[in-house]
Order: C-alpha cells, then sequence, then structure tokens
C-alpha cells in the first residue's frame, strides 16, 4: 500500500472523479478527508471509505468561500493532525454556445474552479509548508489546452487557469518540497458529462444514443474515461513514485489531445 496511512483531502468527492479517487486513495492505504457542498451525499463516500478499513471525515465545504475552506483544514488538521495529499477536483460547468453565456455563469464557475482551486491549494500548502513535504493534486481539463468540445468557453477559461497556476505554483513550492501538478481528463462518464452529452443531443437533434458513439469515434482510443482512469492517476502523482514530478499537466483523454 503505497500511501499506507498517508491524509488526504479530497474535494468535490460526493460522485463522479471524486468519489473514485477517494476510494482509489483509500486503496493504496490514505485516510481520506472528503470534502463536497453535497453534505449528506459525501456522507456515503466517507462511509465506502470506512468500509475499505480506512479512517474518513466528511465535510460539507463550499470551496468558492474561503473561510469554508479554512474551516475545511481546521477540521481535518484537528482529526488527522496534518495533510499530505490534497486533490482539488470540485468543479461545476454547463454546456453552452459563447453567446448564450452570462455573467452569472462566469461568476459561478470560476468562483469553484479558479477560487476554490486557488484557496484550497494555498490553505492546504500552509500546513505542509513547515512539515516540507506534500502532493497537490489539481483536476484541470483538456479544455483548458483548446479542446473544441469543451462544454463552454468560460469553463475553458477556468481550466486553463488551473493549469497556469499548478505551473507557477510548482516553481514556488518546491523548495518546500511539495509537488504541484495537474490532470486534464477528456471525456468521462460522470452525471456533469452525462447531463452535457444530453444538452449537445438536444442541439443537434439526434439520440443520446447517437450522441455517444459519435463521441466515442472521435476517441482514438474508442473509449470514454471513467472516473477510475483519472483516480488511478491522482494516486501516483500522489505517491513516492512521483517524487520528481511536479509542474505537469497531464492528459487522460484517450489520445484526443497531443500535447
Amino acid at each position: 500500500m503505497m500511501l499506507e496511512d498517508r491524509i488526504a483531502i479530497v474535494t468535490g468527492a460526493a460522485r463522479g472523479i471524486g468519489k473514485a479517487t477517494a476510494l482509489a486513495l483509500a486503496r493504496a492505504g490514505a485516510h481520506v478527508a472528503v470534502v463536497d457542498i453535497a453534505r449528506d451525499a459525501v456522507e456515503e463516500t466517507a462511509a465506502a471509505v470506512t468500509a475499505l478499513g480506512r479512517k474518513s471525515l466528511a465535510l460539507g465545504t463550499d470551496v468558492g468561500d474561503v473561510a469554508s475552506i479554512d474551516e475545511m483544514a481546521r477540521r481535518v488538521v484537528e482529526t488527522f493532525g496534518h495533510v499530505d495529499i490534497l486533490v482539488n477536483n470540485a468543479g461545476v460547468t454547463r454546456r453552452a454556445y459563447i453567446m448564450d453565456l452570462t455573467e452569472a455563469d462566469w461568476d459561478r464557475i470560476m468562483r469553484v474552479n479558479g477560487k476554490g482551486v486557488f484557496f484550497c491549494l494555498q490553505r492546504i500548502a500552509r500546513e505542509m509548508i513547515p512539515r516540507r513535504s506534500g502532493a497537490i493534486v489539481n483536476l484541470a481539463s483538456i479544455a483548458g489546452k483548446g479542446y473544441a468540445g469543451a462544454s463552454n468557453a468560460i469553463y475553458a477559461a477556468s481550466k486553463g487557469a488551473v493549469i497556469g497556476m499548478t505551473r507557477l505554483a510548482a516553481l514556488q513550492l518546491a523548495r518546500h518540497n511539495i509537488n504541484v501538478n495537474a490532470i486534464c481528463p477528456g471525456s468521462t462518464v460522470t452525471a456533469l458529462s452525462s447531463a452535457n452529452l444530453a444538452a449537445r443531443a438536444r442541439e443537434e437533434g439526434v439520440t443520446v444514443e447517437e450522441m455517444e458513439r459519435r463521441r466515442n469515434a472521435s476517441i482514438p482510443l474508442g473509449r470514454p474515461n471513467e472516473p477510475e482512469d483519472i483516480a488511478a492517476l491522482a494516486v501516483f502523482l500522489a505517491s513516492p513514485g512521483a517524487r520528481n514530478i511536479t509542474g505537469q499537466s497531464f492528459n487522460v483523454d484517450g489520445g484526443i489531445i497531443l500535447d
């Protein structure tokens, strides 16, 4: 168990990639604080971590609110003593044409995907710096690298911001022996992506099944990600095997983007 007794935080852990990552970390030996604005739903993830024989803590946290982030960090340290791993996964979007996006869309998406990632990273880095140890994994997206199938332009901008802050954070935290990397998923089978797929099917006047066929045909490997595909890379980036990897943004997309 390469993460035996490490302490991890996963945001957006109620479902999808976040839940899969929390469970993968637990299987690798970590104790996991699972964080989500949906407190009732994240309790299920915490119970699943516990069922794997690891300690867990469920927290209802709004990552768009700095005071809520600070309280989350305080609770985790109070419970576990320190933090070794942060997986910054919480994110939101909706499928929309650029001319249909609103100020409310900008504020909502940037609040979670940009502000939330940065201030979670900063707050948890404060806990890691005195120990001179830590691994931070930010969930970006191939949308942040110019993928034409992105759900919307604001989402693409927010994920580009995650890639940029990952690089600068890696450089500035390196002297504290803290690794910072990003994962850029492509099409991934989650509730959020399924909703976007259904919206696109309606826009184009085809069935969801046809839209799934088109999506899969556009992926060189012919299949979308499962959340576990992303979780596997997150576990590796948090492990000793990745000790000399920092500032990188790794695609997990079946070959859609070659960058």
